[in-house]
């Protein structure tokens, strides 16, 4: 096994490879993505995986073929299956072709990192002078949880840029890639807005109020972000809401 643990997240949807992926990372996992077999394969040629992680909801019998082919060119990493809307036939071949489990998608932090944790290598050494040994699961979210707010600023950073340049697909893959590490850990309102800004960037719509607003809804968790607005040259925090209007008697 690699000296850091290397995961491999594989499905044909860029972005929803996206948030399983961040979750990884998050947890301290190299990751690798690919878009089918052929990438896949080959990459499981070329490096020491420790993970494989594959999306069902495609073509019915192609993932479990793909496991069964990761182990025929020699691949020993863990394999693992996520599915959406996948049918019982197919989760039950993921697991005869040898996945650990398939699990729901979205998937859960606690549920993927506390199967991992018995299962795969530990991808982070304890810190120094940490001498409790294994993580429990009651300490695992909230170490997510630090985690991933030391990584909001840096991911708010990615959409603004995006949307500040015009790259439509990056804007949309940033949003993706937050919205899917938002929803797992609890912060849905970041989420929801997050989504939305995917959404119209996948359409090839900039919508630069609704990142606006993101720095709105993260700005307890991400401290001195603000929006600069392409039409304009100084930053500057977004507009405050207005106070829902008072009915008045006449």
């Amino acid at each position: 096994m690699s000296a850091v643990p290397t995961a491999l997240v594989v499905g044909a949807d860029a972005a929803g490879r996206a948030p399983l992926a961040a979750l990884l990372q998050l947890t301290g996992w190299a990751v690798r993505e690919a878009e089918g077999t052929r990438e896949a394969l080959g990459l499981a040629r070329r490096l020491e995986l420790d993970l494989v992680v594959v999306d069902l909801d495609g073509p019915a019998g192609e993932a479990a073929a793909l496991l069964r082919r990761l182990r025929l060119v020699g691949c020993r990493a863990h394999l693992l299956a996520v599915a959406a809307a996948a049918g019982a036939a197919d989760r039950a071949a993921a697991l005869a072709a040898g996945a650990l489990a398939c699990l729901p998608r979205p998937v859960d932090a606690g549920l993927l990192t506390g199967l991992l944790a018995r299962r795969a290598p530990a991808p982070q050494a304890p810190a120094a002078g940490d001498t409790s040994g294994a993580e429990s699961d009651a300490d695992l979210v909230p170490r997510l949880q630090q985690v991933y707010a030391a990584a909001l600023p840096g991911r708010l950073t990615a959409i603004a840029d995006g949307a500040r340049s015009g790259d439509a697909a990056a804007l949309a893959r940033a949003s993706s890639t937050l919205a899917g590490t938002s929803a797992q850990l609890g912060h849905l309102e970041v989420a929801a807005v997050c989504r939305a800004i995917a959404r119209d960037a996948r359409r090839g719509v900039l919508a630069h109020e609704l990142v606006a607003e993101l720095c709105t809804v993260a700005g307890d968790r991400a401290a001195g972000c603000r929006w600069t607005d392409p039409a304009t040259t100084v930053g500057r925090p977004p507009r405050p809401r207005p106070p829902p209007r008072q009915a008045t008697n006449r």
